[in-house]
């Protein structure tokens, strides 16, 4: 297979995106950006500056007024125009992904394949979802309107592990809904959101001041929410970070759509087809490195099929080929960062001080010419108690736990009292009286039936639950219900 070009090795130190311009950032707080792979700083970029939020801020206020006036037909032949933007691009968009996150060429493609979609959904969100109802005669000549108004100015906070998905699960809905934003992405890929910047502004109908992109982390994501102007915030990452930030929200009287961590299971039933299993795990254990929110972290295997599907399990986890993304022959690519690479070592080193058997052990992964990358290989336990913290928390990396189940209401009972989060669950089985008890019985907001991982398309929300998600708006299409507010308007006339 071949071996990608990278589209450049070095980026040069970035620029924010302000009221439709680049913009050198005066500030003297610069940060590097790794390339997970070679662990090379490949970009710098600054943390913005008081001044610099502000400008972000009062150009969004302004756009949205420009925006507001732009006619429906228009707006939507712009969108259209986006999502072509993203064709075009997608294979160049691709390799930064891999270059700057660390994924694999394959994976980076599907996530593009993803972007799209939320752009198309975004599409049919707008002319079908920004429309109003209405009732004539509620009373002797009483009528009454709804109407579905923008409701201002949003910051988008984007998370480390799927920085070009998350600004598609927001971004072109708040266009949609007539919200200008002001995006603020993870430090340890903003690369990513300067490449979707460069794309998103050859858009021609797009006013300046509709989309700004500054860098800099809490702080700067404290003083923009904080702000009169920004009407709130959507946002993915992990659930401690979440749950501050919903709070935050709250007090400011702000909206928000808070998504978090998640701890999955996935059930392998007696009479599942073993090697359709395996497959499907390898992807949802280890896709993105398992840096997946609705990646396989638990296999509940119930006693009949333990031992088979442990040995077939174990086995391929070992052959998987890590290495560069952008070697397409690559299976397995590195974790984000050093520290998440180290915050994933802790997690296995825990798992065997509680005293679970470890069968492949991934700590000490290295590639060959790829030495200073931030690599874990597949690691898999066993004889985990469904109490021990590497059970009940997201690893958030490679790793899969072995847990023996006598039968599915056993497993159910796992899901729904061991899993705090309540953000996916899959089945493997070919008894459709299981699949559907499993549906109806699961506590997640995601279920999968002979599916690794429980993806929605873009046109359904993420049904995220209990700690896995705050706020009434669960991204993708959902997010409509984020960027707009109600308006009634009742009238008599005669």
């Amino acid at each position: 297979m071949a071996v990608l070009k990278e589209v450049q090795q070095n980026y040069g130190k970035l620029k924010q995106y302000i009221n439709g311009e680049w913009i050198e950032s005066r500030s003297t707080q610069v940060y590097e950006n790794v390339n997970p792979a070679t662990g090379e700083v490949i970009a710098t970029f600054p943390s913005a500056t008081d001044e610099e939020v502000n400008q972000a801020i009062e150009s969004a206020h302004a756009a949205m007024k420009t925006w507001g006036a732009v006619p429906l037909r228009d707006k939507a032949k712009y969108l259209f125009d986006l999502r072509q933007k993203f064709v075009e691009k997608a294979d160049w968009l691709s390799r930064i992904l891999v270059q700057d996150h660390g994924r694999t060429i394959g994976e980076a493609r599907g996530t593009l394949s993803r972007c799209i979609e939320n752009i198309e959904s975004a599409c049919s969100a707008l002319l079908l979802l920004t429309k109003g109802e209405y009732v004539s005669d509620l009373a002797k000549g009483l009528d009454q309107t709804l109407y579905w108004e923008p409701r201002g100015v949003f910051l988008i906070i984007t998370p480390n592990n799927i920085p070009m998905h998350a600004w598609s699960s927001f971004v072109p809905y708040a266009f949609a809904s007539g919200c200008p934003v002001i995006v603020s992405p993870s430090k340890e890929d903003p690369l990513c959101a300067q490449a979707i910047f460069e794309v998103t502004r050859e858009v021609a109908g797009f006013p300046p001041g509709l989309m700004n992109l500054v860098y800099g982390g809490r702080n700067v994501n404290d003083k923009i929410l904080s702000h009169p102007h920004v009407k709130g915030v959507g946002f993915i990452g992990s659930t401690d970070v979440g749950r501050k930030l919903f709070a935050r929200a709250g007090e400011l009287g702000k909206e928000a759509s808070i998504n978090g961590n998640g701890k999955n299971h996935v059930v392998l039933t007696e009479d599942m087809d073993i090697k359709t299993a395996v497959n499907g795990l390898l992807r949802g254990c280890y896709g993105m490195a398992g840096q997946r929110c609705l990646g396989a972290d638990n296999l509940l295997v119930m006693d009949g099929v333990y031992d088979k599907l442990k040995e077939a399990f174990v086995a391929a986890s070992a052959a998987m080929k890590m290495g560069y993304g952008l070697d397409e022959s690559t299976e397995l690519g590195p974790l984000v960062s050093k520290k998440g690479q180290q915050k994933v070592i802790d997690f296995i080193d825990r798992g065997i001080a509680d005293g679970a058997k470890i069968l492949l052990d991934g700590r000490n992964a290295t590639v060959k010419g790829f030495e200073g990358g931030f690599f874990v290989g597949p690691t898999v336990f066993e004889n985990v108690d469904p109490d021990m913290f590497i059970a009940r928390q997201e690893s958030f990396g490679p790793v899969a736990n072995l847990i023996r189940v006598k039968d599915i209401d056993e497993a159910l009972d796992l899901i729904n009292n061991k899993d705090d989060y309540g953000h996916s669950a899959c089945l493997f089985t070919q008894s459709g009286a299981m699949a559907r008890k499993f549906t109806k019985e699961a506590d997640v907001g995601n279920v999968g039936i002979n599916v690794p991982v429980p993806q929605p398309y873009a046109f359904f929300p993420l049904g995220s639950k209990n700690e896995s998600a705050q706020g009434t708006a669960k991204t993708r299409i959902d997010s409509m219900r984020l960027f707009l507010d109600q308006k009634t308007v009742t009238e008599r006339w005669a």
